[in-house]
């Protein structure tokens, strides 16, 4: 088998492939044949070196993979071999709040996904839902569960809501589609025109395009009557602009790691009257309810491209180039 494996620090060039004997799991542990993996902007953070959490040398990188199920070890029960599985990023964090007990994660603290065989413990597997192929579920581990936290993990949204949208990467493509789902208004913003039309087909009742207008916050606002919105899903980390939109007693779900040279005042934050809540991903309980809305629904993640397991590092670039929507997903045989 061949796994690639990183250098903190050292950016895509730092990637190695290696060959490795097929491991053989052990009590509670299970044997996957990685199908797809998708990419996202952090597996470029924890190659650069910017990732906020620890990233252990030559550790295997890539953080939301499924696959089948090749073999189970001693003891194991919730999955059998031909099982197709998800692999939650974080294995330890079932349910309930995150902690620094379950904050190991896959890709950084743990070996990850871009690898032909994985060992994985069988509690933080999650079945598939049976309508998705592997490349469209590889959006789900990461993406899809950071979504479904965003929208549901705080107070769920109800019917007549406005939840804020913020771009077309994967977690707001998800956010639109979780947000119509619960039957919310959705108001999906975006620098560019031409992807307005895309994100309208996803879910979004309304598209504010922002191109380069630093103050979109007040675009949002006055498409709400100046009452502002119920819920933003901040992926940007442009936190004065989502508090310029939030409305009084609403929440702001934030998912980025960064607020770049856009930081809030305190009378920013104390104004706004909302709920900050950063998240990081969610728990195998929130994924699980994630898939039952998925294939009750029958959503489908949108795939852009899909790279063979020999071009992580051509994906890896074309992923960092940007401009696409979609997933961009490495896929094996």
């Amino acid at each position: 088998m061949r796994s690639y494996h990183l250098r903190p620090g050292a950016g895509i060039d730092g990637l190695s492939l290696r060959e490795h004997d097929v491991p053989e799991p052990g009590p509670g542990q299970v044997l996957l044949r990685v199908r797809a993996a998708a990419l996202s902007l952090r597996e470029l953070l924890v190659l650069d070196g910017t990732y906020p959490l620890p990233v252990r040398p030559d550790v295997v990188p890539g953080c939301a993979g499924v696959g089948e199920v090749v073999a189970v070890g001693p003891g194991v029960t919730r999955v059998t071999a031909g099982d197709r599985v998800a692999a939650s990023v974080f294995p330890d964090w079932l349910d309930g709040p995150f902690s620094l007990d379950n904050a190991a994660q896959l890709g950084s603290s743990l070996d990850g996904v871009l690898t032909e065989y994985a060992l994985a413990g069988e509690r933080g597997l999650v079945p598939l839902p049976g309508h998705l192929s592997f490349e469209e579920a590889a959006a789900l581990p990461l993406t899809g569960v950071t979504a479904w936290n965003a929208v549901t993990g705080g107070r769920p949204p109800s019917a007549g809501e406005t939840v804020l949208t913020l771009g077309s990467g994967g977690v707001s493509l998800f956010a639109v589609r979780f947000a119509a789902l619960a039957g919310a208004r959705v108001i999906a913003t975006t620098r560019t025109p031409g992807k307005a039309e895309r994100l309208r087909a996803l879910g979004a009742h309304e598209v504010v395009v922002t191109g380069d207008d630093p103050d979109w916050g007040a675009q949002v606002r006055r498409r709400t009557g100046g009452r502002g919105v119920d819920r933003v899903v901040d992926v940007v980390g442009n936190l004065p602009q989502s508090l310029a939109a939030v409305a009084p007693g609403g929440e702001i779900a934030f998912v980025g790691h960064s607020l770049g040279a856009a930081a809030p005042s305190a009378a920013a934050l104390f104004g706004a009257g909302a709920v900050l809540r950063p998240l990081a991903v969610g728990s195998r309980a929130q994924f699980e309810a994630m898939n039952r809305a998925v294939e009750g629904a029958g959503l489908r993640p949108p795939v852009h491209r899909v790279f063979p397991f020999e071009e992580v590092p051509q994906a890896l670039r074309y992923y960092r180039a940007g401009g696409f929507v979609g997933n961009v997903v490495v896929a094996q045989p």
